[in-house]
């Protein structure tokens, strides 16, 4: 079977928030749903910056313009999908039942994690693209077990430029495995452009060449991302094979707390995307639709902030000071005489400073 390349970019709700697509048949109280889940995700990102900037928390990636994909492609999973991300998707491990505690804990750097399998998600990666296989081999699995299932892995734009990426989807494309690869593409890897990753126009073109369909959808259009996703993840339950989609957004904060943007994204590029924003288009519908006016969203803000503070005191108040040097204690069984060196200097440094 061949697959044809896509050509433009799929949307169904335009940024001041008109139809120009046939919307998700979803009832009322899931479109508020959807608003609620996409300010949760913008508080908890400033929030955990705050925290991040008083020393209260480990280095964070923020999620700020990014909140309609992720909510977009875990909404339409069903309770036996797995997910699989990457650091900037919060949103949807809290959609899929991950505590915010959970997340606070390791973006503070406890370890180890305790993700519930009974979610089904994997623990947020770090190392670029090194999830796409394991994604895969789930898929695999459940198609070995023949469970009509199928996984959604999510990764980041520069991130495709990894072997891992590029080797997952040829096993994926190869043995018709159950999933659905979502690039957010929000324009940077760290500080190197989308346009300096690939020459192709779009990543989803790389789709067809491994054997399955590419889609380019409106990352900052929650009810595209939710169509694309859905469509897909059908595919995947019938035993079509995987699908790559890729969501074009736009990060609009640093690439972590580490990150100073300032110095290599020009800024007129960051006043375009600003009336873009994700939630402002989707408050726009919402008000239209009369589900949403100052009240209501005031409501829910009050609502949201209340969880988060009481997610902060927990995770405060249950985890013990950090002792750093047990970080060296952690990657091997037998640590190697030069790394108990530096962590006898470490323990010696920091002793001097008390």
């Amino acid at each position: 079977m061949t697959f044809s390349l896509p050509t433009s970019i799929t949307q169904i709700l335009t940024p001041d928030g008109k139809l120009v697509g046939d919307p998700p048949e979803l009832p009322p109280e899931q479109l508020l749903e959807f608003y609620r889940w996409m300010v949760l995700g913008r508080i908890f990102s400033n929030r955990m910056v705050a925290l991040q900037r008083q020393g209260r928390m480990g280095t964070f990636a923020p999620l700020n313009g990014q909140e309609a994909a992720s909510v977009g492609l875990a909404a339409p999973m069903q309770d036996g999908d797995w997910l699989v991300g990457g650091y900037r998707e919060a949103i949807s491990f809290f959609m899929r039942g991950i505590p915010m505690v959970t997340l606070m804990e390791q973006w503070g750097g406890y370890i180890p994690i305790s993700y519930s399998p009974a979610t089904k998600v994997m623990p947020i990666q770090v190392v670029l693209a090194s999830q796409m296989p394991h994604a895969v081999g789930i898929a695999m699995a459940m198609q070995y077990k023949k469970e009509r299932n199928a996984v959604v892995a999510v990764i980041g734009d520069g991130a495709t430029s990894e072997g891992d990426f590029n080797e997952a989807l040829n096993f994926a494309g190869t043995f018709k495995a159950p999933l659905v690869t979502v690039v957010q593409n929000n324009g940077w890897a760290i500080s190197v452009p989308r346009e300096k990753q690939t020459a192709a126009e779009y990543i989803a073109h790389r789709g067809p060449a491994f054997g399955m369909p590419g889609y380019v959808v409106d990352g900052n259009d929650v009810f595209a991302v939710y169509s694309a996703v859905e469509q897909c993840l059908e595919r995947a339950r019938n035993g079509e094979g995987p699908s790559i989609i890729e969501v074009i957004t736009y990060r609009m904060g640093a690439h972590t707390t580490a990150d100073d943007p300032t110095k290599y994204r020009p800024s007129d590029e960051l006043a375009e995307w600003k009336p873009k924003d994700p939630i402002t288009r989707y408050t726009s519908y919402l008000r239209t639709l009369g589900l949403l006016d100052d009240a209501k969203a005031a409501d829910i803000e009050a609502e949201v902030r209340a969880e988060l503070q009481i997610a902060v005191e927990r995770y405060e108040a249950e985890r013990p000071a950090q002792r750093v040097e047990k970080y060296f204690d952690l990657v091997y069984n037998d640590t190697p005489p030069q790394l108990a060196r530096q962590r006898d200097e470490l323990i010696r440094a920091l002793n001097r400073e008390q």
